[in-house]
């Protein structure tokens, strides 16, 4: 490729909404223009990078014994009132009439067309087990997009869908994705941790998400240094703090707290540690026609609520936060002095594991200005309902026995579902087993982001300058750049063979014959993150010399002119080697 024959819109400065560095770089690269909120156009420059994700992702899945297909952007609504997805999904998805008033959706996942598909091709246990797979576009009307195709509506993702037999058909599924997947974000050249996960609207049993390791990644990771296990801290388990619980040694004492509302301010005030007080949370649960139930979630004072895990336990499925008029009806008291000890009404409790092996600790005494000390269960309160409730803390003791947390940032690029039998009961997807009888489909599902791999790997790999690329996924894996080429023979001569050398190689290189001068020539393809540049200049090459660079390198080197492009192509096949 020569650049005079190609579009390069690099800009100085980004647009003003671009609020993460990978937004500001798409744009002033010239990767990405904005069409909507949300909706992007992929310039020459951001396609090249997306196809060479696209192709890795396409021979790896092959390579996993995955079969291609093409499924609508477009989808049916009956599909998912099948599926009951189409009450469940909620205002991401997006939902319109066509010209016979018919109901159709954007589809933002394909979970329901697949299964549609399998129910009708596949009839006998002998066709299992199946993995199909797509690249296509999907659409979810995000409330507020934001941070540019980190979290947009319009988006291209690889989904694939396999259907087996039985349970122990799908966990080999599963484990082969999982695997395809570790092949996949290695030889994109990311830094990557699988950690287990809660699979959200997606359902099913158990699932892994694939992060991206970069401090502005939306979701926090526990792992532990010392052994194998990562999670999403939604999904992390979080085992008590206290082996067993101490007996009394305090008597149970309404003590004055004026003005201190939350917990670090009562530690404080009371000259005691956080770690003594706790954190009296308010949620209801609706039944129609009767007043609601309300919940009091007792968590360790420096501890936060997950509430994914609330949502998963007996009668709180599809719980909200009390209203303040609520919490005064059953407490007598608005937020901020809130305990269980002599409620208006009855509540529920549930205490977080680490808080049922506490004693004499501190509660709201459901009065403004007051909080009741020496607190113990059995003597002061009734043992209470335990669940796991909190999110994990660095410093906890790993799930496994094996060291303990630490908390990294990373931004979600793959998923990976065992489903189960979601789909297929509800869509009614079953085949003839080999006892005769018709069975339902045991399902997995797999997504991977396409565009948001891009946004992901400049976050982990960037500078002053700009993008720096994985070679796998740069848009050039070369740039040569020729200084003076319209006025030296001796300059274009060279510049034309390295070049030329280069392509027979097979090597990805761009020459830039625009006649730019040197600075600009080196800020363009520094910002856009060329991995390796070659200059070719008269004076170097009186010497037989040819500068070097590598994107990360802090100074230049020379080659010998006649092996520089045979140097370089060996340093292209060394970095993408997997």
């Amino acid at each position: 490729m020569k650049a005079s024959r190609f579009f390069i819109g690099t800009l100085k400065e980004a647009p003003s909404d671009a609020e993460i560095v990978s937004h500001k770089l798409m744009v002033r690269a010239g990767m990405i223009r904005r069409v909507a909120g949300g909706i992007y156009n992929y310039l020459p420059i951001g396609l090249r990078s997306i196809r060479k994700v696209e192709q890795i992702v396409r021979e790896e899945m092959n390579r996993a014994g995955a079969i291609e297909l093409l499924m609508p952007a477009v989808q049916p609504a009956e599909l998912w009132q099948e599926s009951g997805r189409w009450e469940q999904y909620g205002p991401e998805l997006l939902r319109f009439k066509d010209r016979k008033q018919s109901d159709f959706v954007m589809g933002p996942t394909h979970e329901e067309v697949v299964t549609d598909i399998a129910r009708g091709q596949i009839k006998s246990y002998r066709q299992l087990p199946v993995n199909f797979y797509q690249v296509q576009t999907k659409f979810r009307d995000e409330i507020r997009p934001r941070f540019g195709v980190m979290r947009g509506r319009e988006f291209i993702m690889k989904d694939a869908y396999s259907f087996d037999k039985d349970v122990e058909g799908l966990k080999v599924s599963y484990r082969k994705m999982y695997d395809a997947y570790t092949r996949i974000f290695t030889r994109l050249g990311l830094e990557f941790r699988a950690v287990a996960a809660d699979n959200g609207s997606i359902g099913g049993s158990g699932s892994h998400e694939f992060h991206v390791i970069a401090e502005t990644g939306e979701d926090d990771i526990a792992y532990c240094p010392t052994s194998d296990f990562a999670a999403n801290v939604e999904a992390a388990d979080a085992l008590p703090l206290i082996a067993q619980r101490g007996a009394p040694t305090q008597a149970l004492t309404k003590t004055p707290t004026p003005g201190a509302a939350k917990c670090e301010a009562v530690a404080e005030l009371l000259g005691i540690p956080l770690e003594s007080t706790i954190k009296s949370i308010i949620l209801a649960t609706d039944k129609e026609g009767a007043e609601p139930t309300i919940w009091l979630l007792m968590l360790r004072g420096d501890h936060d609520l997950n509430e994914i895990k609330v949502g998963k336990l007996e009668g709180l499925g599809g719980f909200r936060f009390a209203t303040e008029s609520e919490i005064v009806e059953w407490f007598g008291t608005p937020p901020g002095y809130l305990g269980p000890l002599n409620t208006k009404k009855p509540v529920k409790v549930i205490a977080d594991s680490t808080v049922a092996n506490m004693s004499d600790f501190v509660v709201g005494s459901n009065e403004v200005d007051f909080h009741t000390t020496g607190v113990n269960w059995g003597r002061d309160l009734p043992e209470p309902v335990v669940a796991d409730i909190r999110n994990v803390k660095k410093g906890d003791p790993s799930p496994d026995g094996k060291g303990v947390i630490d908390i990294c940032r990373g931004i979600e690029v793959g998923h990976v579902f065992q489903l189960g039998t979601k789909y297929s009961d509800a869509m009614n997807a079953t085949f003839l087993a080999e006892n005769g009888k018709p069975a339902p489909m045991q399902m997995g599902c797999y997504g991977i982001g396409i565009t948001r791999i891009l946004g992901a790997a400049i976050e982990q790999n960037f500078d002053e300058k700009g993008i720096i690329w994985p070679e796998s996924i740069a848009p050039f894996q070369v740039v040569v750049c020729p200084m003076g080429m319209d006025r030296s023979e001796l300059v274009r001569e060279h510049a034309e063979r390295v070049y030329n050398e280069l392509l027979e190689a097979g090597v990805d290189v761009i020459l830039d014959d625009r006649g730019e001068r040197p600075g600009v020539m080196f800020a363009d393809w520094e910002l856009i993150g060329v991995p390796h540049r070659l200059v070719i200049g008269e004076r170097g090459l009186k010497d037989g010399k040819i500068e070097y660079q590598g994107r990360r390198d802090t100074e230049a080197t020379l080659l010998a002119a006649e092996a520089a492009a045979q140097t370089v192509a060996q340093k292209v096949r060394a970095a993408i080697a997997v």
